[in-house]
């Protein structure tokens, strides 16, 4: 078995990827249940094992990532371990390279991206690295497939025991038996690096500022910086708004068309008949067809600037403003995978190392709004404030995500102060120059990873709620549809909001998924056992005053059960649980409510 470790961004996986092809699988290593990605390529009728371990900056371990590597590594399963470094930035590769050399018998210094390393103005001199480390060193460009032959070559040479090694050592661990000890071996080690990283690279002739230097001098500029997120943000946003409406109606005449076909063909009792089709199936089909279309553009695009680069810098324009706050930078991270999904945000905080730090992230990730609720608010927006133009709307859709943003920031300084004081962690962010998105990859990880995966998981929670749904609209208690009843008694308390009964109800029963809200809704406010066009909320008397508190509303309220589910699960704190849930609804309920008396 060999085993691949490395920074985060040197190529450590495009290079996996290289090597095996389709020939991968994830699974767990003996005695434990982290999955790890495996797999295995033939070279010169041998069949070599490989296991890709999670990105860390070192061994001495700090976040769950570091974890899971050092504990494989002293596991000693690997025959060979290679050490994936990035040869821009050779020193802080170095780093870790020293420290796996120190636990681990067979290594191999793979120095990737030697392509931009030219583009640079950087060689590296991998006979003089050699020498000076005493291991196999092997230069490479995975994205290019350069130096592939030479690495498997030095591969077979190692695990057949015909590379001889003499690896340097400094003889003192990873670790000391004190915090102060383990610094002093951390600074030996840095300091070591710098020397060899010195001996090993040759400058050549300066040449003009880089690709990503030149637009670094834009996207992490003090004031162009958020201009140019805020016009990303924008563009994302109007692409997604203009490319859904035709592909989600087009969706539910499909939808409608073949439930019509199957109520001919498929005979049942009238009630049966209902609570299959104008109860499951409407509400399943209805949210296919208002969340497959935003998705579809929404991932692919989200994952193009993530692929692109271009994420982390919005970590780092966003990490002084969450130390303000009290948080960490890398909730900025967690934050903008709540955008896709709150459930996905939530799982993300385990990025974040200060226990403190990520339950701030875990219980105001609900503050952005995720995919589910994009629906609603352009439906909303559409109809009240975009004034039929596209531009508009997306105008003002950014601006609900900058309030939500503020609203993060808000809460997470609220906590900061009262449940969870305490002082600001530093972190490392890896700032990965640009590269050229990978369009083939980028489609099929933002369709099977992110989209078809929480679609599905709409699904199953869509069509028994549907059910409930329908009866709730169809049982009638003084010949009016319990719906109705129950939206009456909860009006008084909805218009103190400048919402409706109605709303709340629709929110509630909305719970499993926020796709569901505008279906419900439209059912209660016309009075009708089956779904409805969203154009009647205009002739329902839905009125602007009325649209901008349910806009407010669906940016801030209690999180859907899966997300609900998956902080009880990140927390095991029915407590914290709890507090995710009414955090962000205090918070709606006290903005409706000014929003009620001004406006």
């Amino acid at each position: 078995m060999i085993a691949f470790a490395g920074n985060p961004n040197v190529g450590k996986s495009t290079l996996f990827n290289a090597l095996t092809g389709m020939k991968q699988h994830t699974g767990n290593w003996s005695g434990k249940t982290v999955d790890l990605a495996q797999g295995k390529y033939f070279y010169k009728g041998e069949s070599y094992q490989l296991v890709d371990l999670p990105g860390a900056y070192s061994l001495v371990s700090h976040s769950p990532e570091e974890r899971i590597a050092e504990d494989f590594l002293l596991s000693k399963e690997a025959q060979c371990t290679v050490v994936v470094c990035d040869a821009t930035c050779l020193e802080r590769s170095l780093i870790l390279a020293l420290q796996v050399m120190e636990i681990c018998e067979n290594v191999v210094l793979c120095i990737n991206l030697i392509d931009e390393a030219q583009r640079a103005g950087i060689e590296v001199d991998s006979k003089a690295l050699q020498m000076r480390l005493g291991v196999p060193v092997v230069l490479t460009s995975a994205e290019k497939q350069q130096g592939l032959e030479a690495l498997k070559e030095t591969l077979r040479s190692v695990c057949d025991g015909f590379a001889p090694m003499q690896p340097k050592r400094l003889g003192c661990g990873i670790r000391g038996k004190t915090q102060e000890a383990s610094d002093a071996i951390a600074r030996r080690f840095v300091r070591l690096a710098q020397e060899t990283a010195q001996h090993a690279l040759l400058r050549t002739e300066k040449k003009k500022a880089s690709f990503t230097q030149r637009l670094d001098r834009i996207f992490l500029h003090r004031r162009l910086g958020y201009l140019a997120m805020l016009l990303l943000l924008f563009a994302v946003f109007y692409l997604t708004i203009e490319g859904a409406n035709a592909p989600s109606q087009l969706l539910q005449w499909c939808f409608d068309r073949v439930g019509n076909f199957l109520e001919k063909v498929i005979k049942m009792p009238e009630f049966l008949h209902g609570l299959l089709f104008d109860g499951i199936y409407a509400t399943v089909s209805r949210v296919i067809a208002v969340m497959l279309p935003p998705m579809a553009i929404f991932f692919p695009l989200f994952t193009l600037l993530e692929d692109f680069g271009y994420l982390p810098r919005v970590a780092f324009l966003l990490d002084e403003r969450f130390r303000i706050a009290g948080a960490c930078g890398k909730q900025s991270l967690t934050m903008c995978m709540g955008f896709g999904c709150n459930a996905v945000g939530v799982s993300g905080c385990r990025i974040i190392d200060s226990p403190r730090e990520r339950k701030i992230a875990l219980l105001t990730n609900a503050f952005v709004p995720c995919n589910g609720r994009f629906p609603i608010l352009i439906v909303l927006i559409g109809m009240s404030f975009s004034f039929g133009s596209a531009i508009l709307g997306a105008a003002v859709l950014t601006g609900c995500i900058l309030l939500s943003i503020a609203m993060t920031l808000l809460a997470s300084f609220f906590l900061h102060k009262t449940y969870l004081q305490g002082t600001p962690s530093s972190f490392v962010l890896e700032l990965p120059p640009y590269r050229k998105p990978r369009i083939f990859q980028v489609i099929v990880r933002s369709v099977l990873d992110r989209t078809l995966s929480i679609l599905a998981r709409a699904v199953a929670v869509a069509a028994p709620a549907g059910a409930i749904i329908w009866l709730l609209a169809n049982l009638k208690i003084d010949a009016q549809p319990l719906l109705q009843v129950v939206s009456t008694w909860l009006d008084p308390l909805g218009k103190c909001f400048g919402l409706s009964g109605a709303i709340l109800l629709a929110f509630a029963l909305g719970s499993p998924a926020n796709e569901l809200v505008l279906p419900i809704l439209l059912m209660i406010m016309t009075a009708s056992p089956t779904y409805c066009d969203t154009q009647l909320l205009q002739l329902s008397g839905f009125s602007w005053q009325m649209s901008l508190s349910t806009i407010v509303f669906t940016l801030f309220h209690w999180p859907c059960l899966t997300t609900l589910w998956t902080i009880y699960r990140e927390s095991r704190s029915f407590t914290q649980t709890l507090l995710a849930a009414a955090l962000p609804t205090a918070f709606g309920l006290s903005l409706c409510f000014l929003l009620n008396l001004f406006v």
